[in-house]
Parts: structure tokens; sequence; C-alpha cells
């Protein structure tokens, strides 16, 4: 299926923070997003986030030019493992070498879109969701305690959205020697709109208001936006960071690309 990818990003401090630890890149040639979520003291959450979607961005965005069109799936997917698993190496050993990354680390989704599929990977609690038909559908699940007291049974997802534990990862990249990056593939269908976030938006929005938004605005430039300012208009928490990906029918990619794209 030969499929017109735009790709659109944005990041915002939020209202509660003077510095933002969130980080995105998209690659228009590769239609490849990447967006991740720091954590640490200091600056050190802000280092292993630009650490992360720079990397990334660089070595997975040049090998998917190189070898693409030859490449299979699986090929993608291995690639995608490697380039995470350098940059979880990466950071972890910065953050040994200095005392003031002690600790830093991030979360971290990758999104590749070719030929009518979705390869997506995900560490932590920072989501990747595809609007479909008018339905909102998160296609990853969150590396999380409370995702895993939701799937044992011990709290409800209505329980969940007042919990305590809402910013605790079971999974990130950076804090150890080795990370695993969870993979899936999805079709992809002319008109699908994905979103790929940090839980700065999907503290502040449910799934119902996030959709709500995305379906009032036609533009990607402007439901980034709208995204940024409802979670801000709800509190604004955190730092927002969003990535927007629509697929349409034609035969050939354009985006819009910065990278990497901070404030």
């Amino acid at each position: 299926m030969s499929l017109t990818i735009e790709l659109q990003a944005a990041v915002d401090a939020g209202r509660a923070r003077s510095n933002n630890e969130d980080s995105v890149a998209i690659d228009a040639d590769t239609s490849l997003a990447v967006l991740a979520d720091g954590m640490g003291g200091y600056n050190a959450g802000e280092v292993a986030s630009n650490m992360a979607t720079s990397f990334i961005r660089s070595e997975l965005g040049r090998w998917l030019r190189e070898a693409s069109a030859q490449a299979s799936d699986q090929d993608v997917r291995r690639a995608m493992d490697i380039c995470v698993d350098n940059a979880n190496r990466a950071i972890f050993n910065a953050a040994n070498a200095n005392p003031q990354y002690a600790g830093m680390g991030t979360t971290l989704v990758v999104a590749v879109f070719r030929d009518g599929r979705l390869l997506v990977g995900h560490v932590g609690d920072s989501r990747a969701y595809r609007l479909r038909a008018g339905r909102l559908q998160q296609i990853t699940r969150d590396h999380s305690l409370l995702q895993e007291q939701i799937d044992a049974g011990l709290i409800t997802p209505e329980q969940a959205a007042f919990s305590a534990n809402k910013n605790l990862v079971t999974r990130a990249v950076g804090v150890e020697d080795t990370v695993l990056l969870e993979t899936h593939q999805h079709e992809v269908l002319p008109g699908d709109l994905y979103l790929l976030c940090s839980d700065g938006l999907s503290d502040m929005l449910d799934d119902g208001a996030i959709a709500q938004v995305l379906q009032a605005h036609e533009g990607l430039d402007a439901g980034c936006k709208a995204l940024i300012e409802a979670a801000n208009d709800a509190g604004g928490k955190d730092n927002i960071s969003v990535i927007l990906v629509r697929a349409a029918g034609g035969t050939s990619t354009s985006a819009r690309s910065w990278w990497p794209f901070r404030r």
C-alpha cells in the first residue's frame, strides 16, 4: 500500500515546571518519530531524553535510509532494538561517569512507518495512540507499577486515575546496562491519525478528551497546539510532548521535520 505520511511535533514545559525534560525528534525522509520523557535530578532528565531522541533519530534514521528498501520488518525491528540498546548504554555510561547525572533515565516511544505498516517500540509510560474512524485506541501498554496493579486486578482503571503511584515506571532507558524494547506491528490505513505523547498529556486528559481535541482540528500543527493547550488548561502539571502522524493515500512521503525539537 502506498501512503503519504505527514508528521508534526510540539513540546511545552507546562505550567508547573520551569525546566523541560521531554524531547522529540522526527525524520521526514524515513517516516521516523521518536519521543522521550526524561527523569533524574538537576538537568539529568533533560540530558537523558535529548541523548535518546538525538541518538535514535541519527542512527536509526541513517540505517533506514541505507537499508529500508530491501529490509524486512524483522530487520527493522532488529535495527530498532540495536539502536535503543546503544542509546541505553550511552545514557547509562554517561550517568555513571558524571555524578550530577547519576540515576538519570528516560521513557521512549519509537515509531517507523513503512508501506502500510507501523512498527512501534516503547519503554516506560510514554504512549502511542491511533485514531481510526472516530475511535481512539492506545496501542502501547504502559510499563508502570500502576499498569501492573490494573493487570493484577488490584485497582480499576478508574481508580488508577487518582493513584499516588502514577509516575512510577517499571522500565526505562539508561537506568540499567540493558533495556528491553517492547515492539509491535500494526496495519496503517489511509485516514489513520497516530499520536505519540508523554504522560504530561495523558495524565491531564483522558482518552475521550484527547479524541475530542484531535477530531476538532484538521491540521497537524493545530492539533499539536490544541492538545498542549488543553493539557495546560487542565493543570499542566508536567512537561507536555506530542507527535502527530497522519497517513493518507498517495505515492510519496512528505513531512515537516525538526530534530531534536525542544523548548
